[in-house]
């Protein structure tokens, strides 16, 4: 039992260099996408888009999250307990950060946990605090090891220098369908607020913006064909937009025609527009 553990802490503790944390993002990206589909389904029932960007098939902030935590947490893996604390004050923290930036940057809120007790912002909670901890314990113990072996595999297999090169392909694309992503979003939000008079902040300079891009005929007849509000909704069914007295609006809510997923098992309780 020693032996095995000292084997994991010397995987742990190996060198990462910048294409190893890349590789780490790219990976535990794509398997926080199929983990966060097969939590929809089995827990909601819906099988619905869990992407954080319009194409690519992955949930960036398992990637980011796993990435950062591996990098930190080799440290602390003297014992559980350890991982464990140090799992939750360090997941918590990203899964702030990357509210934070999201609602900041793309203003869009990925996840509410206002209903719930201890906490923070709506970002954070005590319970997903604690399953923070719990996931670091067996990400250090358990997945990580096996995701060092396999990159090493695929390193040494196609030679290290190829190995680079399709990462950076990767990451090149994933960074363009981030920016296309948040263009989109941005402008679908514009038209939301303003074709369905919202009572947002600055309204009229979010008006400039919509007369703007439908009094340029060669935009207006790029965003209506490709930036529209269902395939906005269709790639991120869970987003809103924060109105004047701070309360958060569904868009999917304001067009019912649109059903913002593959298929659904279980109906979606009748509720206001408003996320509560």
């Amino acid at each position: 039992m020693e032996e095995t553990v000292e084997k994991i802490e010397k995987i742990n503790k190996k060198k990462i260099t910048i294409w190893r944390f890349f590789a780490y993002f790219i990976i535990y990206s794509f398997l926080g996408w199929i983990i966060e589909s097969a939590f929809a389904i089995c827990i909601m029932g819906i099988l619905e888009s869990r992407k954080s960007f319009l194409f690519g098939p992955i949930c960036a902030i398992y990637g980011v999250g796993a990435a950062v935590m591996i990098i930190i947490l080799r440290y602390f893996d003297k014992n559980n307990y350890r991982l464990f604390f140090a799992g939750m004050i360090v997941g918590s923290t990203i899964e702030y950060m990357v509210s934070w930036i999201g609602e900041l940057w793309l203003h869009m809120r990925w996840w509410d946990y206002s209903g719930q007790i201890l906490n923070i912002n709506g970002r954070i909670s005590l319970i997903y605090s604690l399953v923070w901890g719990i996931l670091a314990i067996i990400l250090m113990r358990i997945i990580n090891p096996r995701i060092d072996k396999f990159i090493d595999w695929v390193s040494n297999k196609i030679t290290p220098k190829i190995f680079k090169i399709i990462i950076s392909i990767i990451i090149a694309l994933l960074f363009v369908d981030w920016l296309y992503s948040a263009a989109a979003q941005e402008w679908v939000l514009t038209k939301v607020s303003i074709e369905k008079d919202l009572n947002i902040k600055d309204k009229e300079k979010v008006k400039k913006e919509y007369d703007k891009v439908y009094s340029n005929e060669n935009l207006k007849n790029f965003v209506d064909k490709y930036w529209t509000v269902e395939r906005i909704l269709f790639a991120f069914p869970n987003v809103t937009k924060e109105v004047e007295d701070g309360r958060r609006v569904y868009v999917r809510r304001l067009y019912p025609e649109i059903h913002p997923y593959y298929f659904r098992i279980i109906p979606e309780k009748e509720g206001t527009i408003y996320d509560q």
